[in-house]
């Protein structure tokens, strides 16, 4: 008796992926990040205003590349389970790069042993 009308389509909300897509392009990579995070060790600069961010650029996650619109989101963000994965990973040894991607693949510089002098 029960169950689904099988004629009657099925509208679900669905949860758009959209949004996630484009913010994966958006933010840094990870060896670009540990790279401003492990030569801006000692500075503590204000960030500049910029209208463009939310929070007026004010509110930055340095380890996850993310602006934020007030402290208390900020703050909150700091308590996820996310933003300890980052710090975690990004206070580890250094993640992989482009240049350790292609030796890998057979694509870097060639290892044609210590030159020979010739005499």
């Amino acid at each position: 008796m029960g169950g689904k009308c099988p004629h009657r389509s099925v509208k679900k909300r669905r949860y758009s992926h959209k949004t996630a897509r484009r913010t994966k392009f958006l933010v840094k990579g990870d060896d670009a990040v540990y790279e401003e995070l492990h030569c801006m060790v000692g500075d503590n600069k204000s960030l500049p205003v910029d209208e463009d961010l939310p929070g007026m650029g004010q509110y930055y996650c340095l380890h996850c590349d993310r602006y934020f619109a007030n402290v208390a989101v900020r703050d909150e963000h700091f308590k996820t389970k996310r933003h300890k994965k980052r710090m975690k990973l990004m206070m580890g040894p250094a993640p992989h790069t482009q240049l350790d991607a292609d030796l890998a693949a057979g694509m870097g510089m060639p290892d044609n042993g210590p030159k020979l002098l010739s005499t």
